[in-house]
């Protein structure tokens, strides 16, 4: 990554680093999960939706932490 790509994604990610983390808490996950829940109306089954990345990405943060603290029920 060039100097100018760290620039310009320091800049993005300044924009978005308040709503795009690993969840570490209930709090976090619960907002991640309402995210989600936004990102799924406004995207739909659209595939070429500008935003349908960002909605994968936040799948699988969540998975992630239900994978690490949600127990499985048998």
């Amino acid at each position: 990554m060039t100097t100018l790509q760290i620039e310009k994604t320091k800049t993005a990610w300044t924009g978005v680093a308040d709503t795009l983390y690993v969840p570490h808490s209930e709090r976090q996950y619960r907002r991640l999960v309402n995210l989600l829940d936004g990102l799924v109306d406004e995207i739909g089954e659209n595939e070429q939706h500008p935003l349908a990345s960002l909605m994968e990405v936040v799948g699988v943060l969540i998975e992630k932490y239900e994978d690490e603290n949600v127990p499985v029920l048998n």
